[in-house]
Formats: structure tokens, C-alpha cells, sequence
């Protein structure tokens, strides 16, 4: 690649990210964004496809066009109030890019700006989709795919600007890479009363204390010790006041887990244990879960794709395998449906010292350039 064009390449979108930094919408809310990307893709005289905003979605036919591979950023920003100051801080009270979409987004239309030049080199078809929504349930890649977005789709590929791994590595996981995302809501009903008189009630909060221990023995005890599993209770709702023992109580939380197979266990378990524990003491327990993203998988195949391109252009220092993380990502809808690689971009350092979602989080910009050429190079690279 002409090193030249790179660097033009990186200038744009870093400029790009900035602007977008300063203007981040939430979830599901990205109409701005939306017109900034429709814009800069018409200018590149790229086929926009007929999708409903705030996604893009657009398409390169290439010299073959016998395989189309799908390229994505995700656009949208999170419900933080930024902290420090930068001068491309966020000038949207309340909503910040504290995850790096901003990066991710400003690196695919520097791809895009690529094949907009180069389309006599290009064999695979490319689709490249600017997807609204990742951070919220419903997600914005299950409507897309929905919608019908991988129809014709041989494989896709995603990357994310990573705070987790050190600054100059490029790495993935052959198959599960991260966890599924699954909330839940259990109520206890039992019988309120005096705090003096606990024999003439049904203490829903001691039995919650109950059901919330027993939950850590589905993790030590029921999955295989190899298979990883969370359950974290992170709100407890009861009572009013000191000496009144309340009706009911709520335990909220969350699931975590990187096979199917583990988040079935699980939710099985917890119905178990919930209504088995309540029944004990006379209360009723009941549980809800609210589905969000299934782990993410790997394809064996393109992973080792993926990590050929990185030996190969990067350096054999570069990649690095990396262990799954218990964070979850909408990019898995993506591979359940077609094979395809999500890639960790190091950016871990003294400019990425803060993790991801933290009011101080940046992104080193500096690893803009790998990025941009990692895209490049599994378009190039692909087998039409």
C-alpha cells in the first residue's frame, strides 16, 4: 500500500473522529451521524443501500463480485458526561463516545475513501455497514440482519479500538471471544410486618440473601470449571424503612457467558433455585430474564485468515491470541449467521490509560493507521 495515501487516509480520519467525538448520539438516536456518513459516502460516488437511518449501509461492487465480505463500525455513543480536557471534548451534555465507535467509524470511511480510489484492485464485492445501536437491547445489528443486511453476505469482519490489549498488537480469539449479555429481574413476594415480630411474617430479604448466595454455586458447582459464567446481582430493591419488614423484594442483574450451552445452564439453574428456595419459606419467587446479545464466536476459518494478514503485513510480534473477555458485543448477531472475525486493535498505553465507558476514556489515535490497513488488507486478501 502507498504509505503516502495511508497517512492522507489517517489525517481524514482522525479529523473525522474528532468531529464525531464532539457530537455523539445515543443509541438508536443517530440521525447527525447518519447525514455525516450519507454525505461523505455520496462524495465518494459509493452505493448507499436502502436502509432506514440512522444505519448506512452501502456497497462496492468488485472486479469478481462472486464474494461479498461486509465491513462494520458501529456509530453510536453512550449516556456519560465526559471528563478532562481535550479540545475535541463532547459538546452533547450527558452523551460521550467513551467506547472508541467514534474511532471506529472515522477508520471504515477512511476504508471507504480507499475504495473509492481503488476499485480496479478490488475483487470481493464490499458492503460496509455504519451500524446504529450497539449498546442497547434491542440491538441494532439483530434489526439489521432482521431486515435482511447479510443476504448475499459470504463473511463479515468488525474490528474494536481495545484498552484491554497493549498498544501495537492486533489479536482475536478463535471462536468464543466474548460473553452473551442477558439481564434479569426476580421478584419475592412474601409477607410484611413489624421488625420486632419476624415469626409472623415471611421475610422476602432474608430469603433474597438466600437466593443470591445460592446462585454462586451454579457457577462453582454446575458449570465445567473450563467454561466461564457471571452472575452478578447489582440492585437490590426492598422495604422503607428500619423496623418494617416489607411484602416483597427485587434482585436485578445480569448474566454472562460465552457458549449457549453455558447461558442455558444457567437460566435453568436460577429458575430452579429461585422458585425452590422461595417455595422453602413459604414465599413465591419469580424470574425474568430479558434476552440480549449471544456470545461471540469466532469462525475458526477467517480467524485464521485474519491472523495470516497480520503476520504477514504487520509483523509476526504483532498478533497476539487473546483471551475471551466477559464484556459483551452485537457483533455476535453478525456471526451467527455467517462465518467472520472480530479483531481486538490494541490501544493500550498512556493515552488509553482509562477503560472503556470511563468518563476519561480516549483513544490513541496514533493506531489509526494499522487499522485502516487492516481493512484494506482483508479486502485485498480475500479469495473472490
Amino acid at each position: 500500500m502507498d504509505i503516502t495515501n495511508l497517512k492522507c487516509l489517517t489525517e481524514q480520519a482522525i479529523e473525522d473522529r474528532r468531529y464525531l467525538h464532539q457530537y455523539p448520539e445515543l443509541s438508536g438516536e443517530e440521525y447527525e451521524t447518519c447525514k455525516f456518513i450519507r454525505k461523505r459516502l455520496e462524495q465518494l460516488h459509493i452505493k448507499i443501500l436502502d436502509f432506514n437511518p440512522p444505519s448506512v449501509v452501502a456497497m462496492v461492487e468488485g472486479t469478481k463480485g462472486t464474494k461479498t465480505i461486509a465491513l462494520r463500525a458501529d456509530i453510536d455513543a453512550l449516556p456519560i458526561v465526559e471528563e478532562g480536557d481535550k479540545p475535541y471534548i463532547s459538546q452533547q451534555p450527558g452523551v460521550a463516545h467513551m467506547c472508541g465507535h467514534d474511532g471506529h467509524t472515522a477508520i471504515l470511511l477512511a476504508v471507504a475513501e480507499w475504495i473509492s480510489m481503488n476499485k480496479e484492485k478490488i475483487e470481493p464485492n464490499v458492503m460496509l455497514i455504519f451500524q446504529s445501536a450497539e449498546e442497547i437491547t434491542p440491538s441494532g445489528a439483530d434489526f439489521l440482519i432482521q431486515n435482511g443486511v447479510l443476504e448475499g453476505v459470504d463473511a463479515i469482519f468488525g474490528i474494536h479500538l481495545w484498552q484491554g490489549l497493549e498498544k501495537g498488537k492486533i489479536g482475536l480469539t478463535y471462536g468464543p471471544m466474548m460473553a452473551s449479555v442477558d439481564d434479569f429481574e426476580i421478584e419475592i413476594q412474601g409477607y410484611g410486618g413489624h421488625g420486632s415480630m419476624p415469626h409472623e411474617t415471611v421475610d422476602p430479604i432474608y430469603i433474597a440473601s438466600h437466593v443470591m448466595q445460592s446462585f454462586q454455586s451454579i457457577i462453582s458447582r454446575n458449570l465445567n470449571p473450563i467454561e466461564a459464567g457471571v452472575i452478578t446481582v447489582g440492585n437490590i430493591q426492598a422495604g422503607t424503612t428500619y423496623n418494617i419488614i416489607p411484602d416483597s423484594a427485587k434482585l436485578i442483574g445480569t448474566i454472562r457467558a460465552l457458549t449457549p450451552e453455558t447461558v442455558h445452564t444457567i437460566q435453568t439453574k436460577m429458575v430452579n433455585l429461585t422458585e425452590g428456595i422461595c417455595g422453602a419459606f413459604g414465599a413465591k419467587g419469580k424470574i425474568d430474564f430479558i434476552l440480549g446479545t449471544p456470545p461471540l464466536i469466532n469462525d475458526t476459518k477467517e480467524s485464521h485468515f485474519v491472523e495470516s494478514i497480520v503476520r504477514e503485513n504487520f509483523g509476526e510480534n504483532v498478533f497476539k491470541l487473546v483471551d475471551p473477555v466477559m464484556g459483551g458485543e452485537d457483533f455476535a448477531y453478525y456471526l451467527k449467521h455467517k462465518p467472520g472475525a472480530f479483531i481486538f486493535v490494541g490501544i493500550g498505553g498512556e493515552k488509553s490509560r482509562y477503560p472503556h465507558h470511563h468518563p476519561r476514556f480516549d483513544l490513541d489515535e496514533n493506531v489509526f493507521p494499522d487499522a485502516i490497513k487492516l481493512f484494506i488488507e482483508i479486502i485485498m486478501h480475500y479469495q473472490a
